[in-house]
């Protein structure tokens, strides 16, 4: 039997840090849930995360730097970008950047589902090209 899918999720807010984890296991997800960059950089799931949530607004590093350190380091890890405080400019540049979604919270759970599935079929494809 197949390892289920594993999402990380990294926000800094527990209360949130917590419901995505939960959400995610409700839709049959494997989850690791971190609260920084730091955290998740440090762990031992990097190579094999399918998907990545993280908050836009984090102390130390956010959301867009985590990505572009994961790409600059060799993860290319889709990612699926949350915020309380939608910036159009930082949503333009993550977008450009390759980010899957860019999602405002709260999260429509539809929406969020959707840039799920893109990622991993984003994921699957560059998967098959490599």
């Amino acid at each position: 039997m197949p390892k289920p899918i594993l999402v990380a999720v990294v926000e800094d807010d527990r209360f949130f840090r917590e419901s995505m984890r939960r959400l995610m296991r409700s839709w049959g997800y494997r989850v690791e849930a971190f609260p920084s960059a730091a955290d998740f950089l440090a762990s031992p799931h990097l190579s094999e995360t399918a998907c990545l949530i993280a908050d836009v607004q984090m102390p130390a590093m956010t959301g867009p730097e985590l990505y572009r350190h994961l790409i600059a380091s060799g993860f290319e890890i889709p990612t699926i970008l949350v915020t309380a405080y939608a910036d159009d400019q930082v949503r333009a540049r993550a977008l450009k950047d390759g980010v899957v979604c860019y999602l405002p919270k709260p999260v429509d759970e539809k929406r969020l589902l959707g840039c799920i599935h893109a990622a991993l079929e984003s994921r699957d494809s560059t998967k098959d090209n490599s």
